[in-house]
């Protein structure tokens, strides 16, 4: 069959696509912060404005070559856009659904973890760690970042400084002590 007539994925799949990390429980939230915000709108402004219209061009220029079927920019060219719809798709919808919420604003309860708490904590080897707790799309183990839904942020949420929280993790049990709590702007 010729691949013009081949019904390709719709993008009704997307939240699937972005797999097990970035998906959101069944009426949660979609917490953000300022910073994870401004990051997404600026890949969707780049996305749109740049790189898209980028694509286009070399597309129909190798569209006007001729023979498309076995011409490697205009597959290519194709292949790519889906995928740059596809991720603009998702950023709109996250960015639609998202709530921000600024941790440098807080004004009560500033020694217990809530969403944007940057959290010291010392663990069983007497190694300290911070934890900044931000939304699904900004997370970054290698910027300590994690998402409010992991299992140590949850663990975390309304522990107060001075307390052990307990938590499953994927090497089993672990105890952590809550250090200090801080609610620091989160840097875009």
């Amino acid at each position: 069959m010729n691949k013009a007539f081949t019904r390709e994925n719709d993008g009704e799949d997307e939240e699937e696509d972005a797999g097990p990390l970035l998906r959101l429980p069944p009426g949660t939230r979609n917490y953000i912060t300022p910073g994870g915000y401004a990051r997404m709108r600026d890949e969707l402004d780049f996305l749109l404005k740049t790189e898209r219209p980028r694509i286009v061009d070399t597309v129909q220029w190798a569209a006007s070559n001729g023979d498309r079927s076995e011409n490697g920019d205009y597959l290519y060219g194709k292949k790519r856009l889906r995928e740059i719809d596809r991720r603009i798709r998702f950023l709109t919808k996250r960015m639609d659904a998202a709530e921000v919420v600024d941790p440098a604003v807080r004004r009560e309860n500033l020694d217990r973890v809530f969403f944007g708490a940057t959290v010291t904590v010392g663990i069983e080897s007497g190694e300290t760690h911070i934890y900044r707790i931000v939304g699904v799309d900004e997370t970054d183990a290698a910027k300590k970042r994690i998402s409010w839904i992991s299992p140590l942020a949850r663990a975390l949420i309304k522990a107060c400084e001075g307390d052990t929280v307990r938590f499953l993790s994927p090497s089993g049990w672990r105890e952590i002590d809550v250090l200090r709590v801080e609610y620091l702007p989160v840097d875009p």
